[in-house]
This record gives C-alpha cells, structure tokens and sequence, in this order.
C-alpha cells in the first residue's frame, strides 16, 4: 500500500505534466489489462478500440462523436505511449517555464482536437487515402504533445536539448526536424498519424502566434475545463453557528440594569472630578457601550 500512497502523492504533487503523463499511463494501463481479459473469455467481437479512436469515415465519427477527446490519451502499444510521454516531459517542462498549467493541458486538448481536424480532412480530400478511409482510425496523444513541442520551441528558438548520441541541438531545430519529417511521411505506413503531427505543430504555432499579440487562444477551453471542473466539485458544507441565550427573569434583569447604571453614574462622576482622560480603558468601553 506504501507504492500507492507515494503515487498517490506524486499525483498530487506533481505539475500538470506529471498529471497528464499519469492519466495516459492509467488509460493505457486499463486498456491492457481489458485487452488480455477479453482475449481470455474470447471476447473478439467487442471492438474496444473503435470507442476511444478517431475514424475518418464521417458517418462512423458521427456516431462516436467523443473519441476527438479520448483518442489523445488512448495508446496499445508500449513504445508508442513511452515515446510520447517522455516527449511531453521534456518539452512539457519547458513549456511550463514561461507559461501556465492552465495553458499547458488547453493546448493539449486544442493542438489534439486540430490534429483531428486535420486527419479528418485529409482523409476525406485527398484521393490518396481513398482507399482506406472507411477503415483508418487514429490514437496516440502525439498531436498534443507535438502542438506543446512547437509551442516551446518557437517561444525559445534557440534554447539548446541534449539528445542522446546527436548532442546539443537547438529546439527550433527540433520542432523543424518533426514537421519536416512528418510531412515526408504523410504518404507512409502511418499517414494520419502524420496529418494529426502537422496539425498539432499548427496548434502550436498559432498559440505563441496571438499569445504575443496578447491574446491567449487557450482561454476558451480553460474556461470549459473551469465549467466540468467545478460542477463535479464536492463543495464544503457550511457550519451554522448558533447561539444559546440564557432567559433572565424580570427580577434579576432589573438587578442588571439597577448595576450598569450604577456603573455608569460611578465613571459620570469620574469625569466631572478628573475629566474623560482619567478613564480606564474598561471604563471608556462601557461608556461607549452605554451610549450605544
């Protein structure tokens, strides 16, 4: 129970890059264990995948509207989701540098929802992918992580990355380098994928674009993300206070009263010998309470 704790804790913690890099772990992690169940029982006619994935075939999007949303955090395999997650924490990190949590997770949704766009388009114009656009469908969160990478990258062109075997690059040459490959492979094995990258870096460009002309595309959906936020928001029941007062009979308020005036003509008499300076300040209270 320690290891759940401390991933509770890290969770918790944790920036909104950690928190997005767990939510894809968790999504990918279910998946898995519903995967080799389903294959157990025999369960080949359910076709998990079609619910979280985007077709490019119109009437089947049509029919499964929400997968625009879930594609970005679906992954089935291992290396996919390990790429594309230690991406988004390198480039996440950098991002949150000079910009919110805020508008980091709302360029995660918008640069995935326009690499949709851009593969449903593109599979429905292009005579290319004629063929196999009944059949294509589209996952992976590399469109928002790409439109962050962009993002980054033309906030901070000539910020210099480490890269394992290639050295220090800059990251405007980063972000060029995965357009540009993106673009050449648009007609390979993995061409929605390809179309969903180009779509995600336009996301990000578009984002450091108006962001300097001092508007802020990301606060539409922040304000969305706000909205479910706090409707599903568990708000704290407010303590009424109450108070107990204590009857007094007719007797011992006239006894009360009888006293505080004593009290008063006392602190009067007070003031006509020595004047309202000599006055406690016990006494200056009750004189003013008096006058009240």
């Amino acid at each position: 129970m320690e290891f759940i704790d401390n991933l509770k804790q890290t969770y918790k913690r944790g920036d909104m890059v950690i928190k997005l890099i767990f939510v894809n772990i968790g999504v990918f992690l279910i998946v898995s264990v519903l995967s080799v169940v389903f294959k157990l029982f025999n369960l080949t006619q359910f076709d998990y995948t079609s619910w979280f994935s985007v077709p490019s075939h119109l009437q089947s999007l049509a029919s499964h509207f929400w997968t625009p949303i879930t594609y970005m955090f679906y992954h089935e395999q291992f290396f996919h989701i390990l790429f594309n997650l230690l991406v988004l924490f390198w480039f996440g990190k950098i991002f949150l540098t000079f910009y919110s949590e805020k508008q980091l997770l709302s360029l995660y949704f918008i640069g995935g929802l326009l690499g949709a766009a851009a593969y449903v388009l593109a599979f429905n114009f292009f005579p290319y992918y004629a063929l196999i656009a009944h059949r294509s469908i589209l996952m992976g969160a590399s469109g928002s992580i790409i439109a962050i990478l962009v993002a980054s990258a033309v906030r901070v062109p000539n910020m210099e990355m480490h890269l394992l075997l290639l050295g220090r690059i800059k990251l405007k040459w980063i972000a060029i380098a995965t357009v540009v490959i993106s673009f050449f492979g648009l007609t390979g094995e993995n061409g929605g994928g390809e179309v969903a990258h180009l779509g995600g870096a336009l996301a990000g460009y578009l984002f450091v674009f108006f962001e300097r002309k001092g508007k802020d595309i990301t606060s539409p959906i922040n304000r969305i993300i706000d909205f479910f936020v706090n409707l599903f928001r568990t708000r704290p029941k407010q303590k009424t206070k109450v108070y107990h007062t204590q009857k007094m009979s007719d007797a011992e308020f006239n006894q009360r009263k009888a006293e505080n005036e004593k009290i008063i003509d006392r602190i009067l008499d007070k003031i006509k010998t020595s004047g309202y300076e000599s006055l406690t300040t016990e006494e200056k209270r009750r004189l003013f309470d008096q006058k009240k």
